[in-house]
């Protein structure tokens, strides 16, 4: 055997027997990011879509209409606070847009992480710091991500049929 052959295979040895040995960090000691950091703070609304469930059904159109530039409805700012935790503490809507959910009171998300299988995660509000009284719930259709924007639908439904459906576009302001 070549004397240059033996040398290239030991040193080929040498290496794998040490990259073998190398630990690798598998993120164990890192807290994973909960769905409360990304959407924890201020958000200014940019949009605001009113949608009519039974004309889109039915093929009607127009099923949809803005209201932002309506109602002073781009005045609305969503406030969602966290503690130091980022576990979720209270909310408030500020600004002179009309009343579509309750202005104030406490949160959560029905998770706290994504869903496996990509279903669109809840926030659920409170009246009560306890959160025992739901008086309203938010669907996160657009999470934020690389862009700081959120999408939120509201929708009303009537002996479980929805009729009409409010989509927020918002915008972090935190950042």
């Amino acid at each position: 055997m070549n004397n240059k052959l033996l040398i290239a295979l030991l040193c080929l040895v040498g290496t794998c027997a040490v990259t073998a040995c190398k630990k690798v960090e598998n993120g164990k000691f890192v807290e994973p990011i909960t769905l409360y950091e990304k959407i924890k703070g201020s958000w200014q609304l940019t949009d605001l879509v009113q949608i009519d469930e039974t004309a889109k059904i039915s093929g009607i159109k127009p099923d949809e209409i803005s209201l932002l530039g309506q109602f002073e409805a781009a005045s609305l700012q969503l406030t969602l606070d966290v503690d130091a935790d980022n576990q979720p503490t209270a909310y408030r809507v500020d600004g002179s847009a009309p009343e579509l959910f309750p202005n104030g009171g406490f949160w959560d998300l029905d998770t706290a992480f994504p869903y496996a299988d990509g279903s669109a995660p809840t926030i659920r509000l409170y009246s009560d710091a306890a959160k025992t009284a739901l008086i309203g719930q938010l669907t996160i259709v657009s999470m934020p991500g690389a862009a700081p924007e959120m999408g939120l639908k509201l929708t009303r439904s009537t002996a479980g049929v929805p009729f009409v459906s409010y989509q927020y576009k918002l915008s972090n302001t935190n950042q």
